[in-house]
């Protein structure tokens, strides 16, 4: 007699499985994926939260932005987005979202920040469709222009001087505007001299060309 329990446990076992089954499998799948995720989080920026969370709504994941509007910080040198982070928060440089964001950043984060992103993989802009008579006059406007002098020969930018290729359209062309208005300012004066010489189609094909770019492949 006591042996037909022992017996019956098998049974509702497999009869479990047979129900359940499907439920249980997706159930052990997404512990799987969430313990992965976590221990690949925490092996790209130590435990949660990452400062770098709160720049992933504009500037996407690993500073690869989905977006025309904001720039990609993936790939940007270490000491321009140094230097931006502290324009930003000392009001030098202008923006309702950045400035008060900046403000409340250490220098120990500002930093984190800036190495976080110019050791991150930049790619190519896939959203973005140029227009192929635009595309062509911008890269002969950047070559008469000698971008390649301060930004480098793939226009990936160094030290000061950020990285042009493949960033968004909309926020290139935004921050030559700036330039031409005097909103936006460099040291050099260099870049308000260049943007006050294109007329809007020119900067117009200027932001196409280097949207167009594929920093991964240069």
């Amino acid at each position: 007699m006591k042996k037909i329990p022992l017996i019956g446990i098998p049974l509702v076992i497999v009869l479990l499985l047979a129900i359940f089954g499907s439920d249980l499998l997706g159930l052990y799948r997404l512990q799987s994926y969430l313990t992965t995720f976590a221990e690949a989080y925490q092996a790209d920026g130590g435990p949660w939260p990452h400062v770098t969370d709160v720049c992933m709504g504009c500037h996407g994941v690993k500073g690869n932005s989905l977006h025309q509007g904001y720039p990609s910080l993936a790939g940007q040198p270490a000491p321009y987005l140094e230097t931006q982070l502290r324009n930003f928060a000392s009001e030098a440089r202008r923006n309702p979202n950045m400035g008060p964001l900046a403000q409340t950043m250490s220098d120990s984060q500002i930093k984190s920040l800036a190495e976080y992103f110019a050791g991150a993989v930049p790619v190519a802009n896939r959203y973005f469709t140029p227009d192929a008579q635009l595309r062509e006059k911008g890269q002969r406007l950047v070559a008469a222009g000698n971008c390649a002098a301060c930004h480098g020969a793939k226009l990936m930018g160094h030290d000061q001087f950020p990285r042009l290729a493949g960033q968004g359209y909309d926020y290139l062309l935004a921050q030559f505007d700036e330039f031409v208005s005097g909103t936006r300012s460099e040291p050099t004066g260099v870049m308000k001299n260049l943007a006050t010489g294109f007329s809007p189609e020119d900067r117009k094909a200027i932001a196409t060309y280097l949207a167009s770019l594929d920093p991964k492949r240069n």
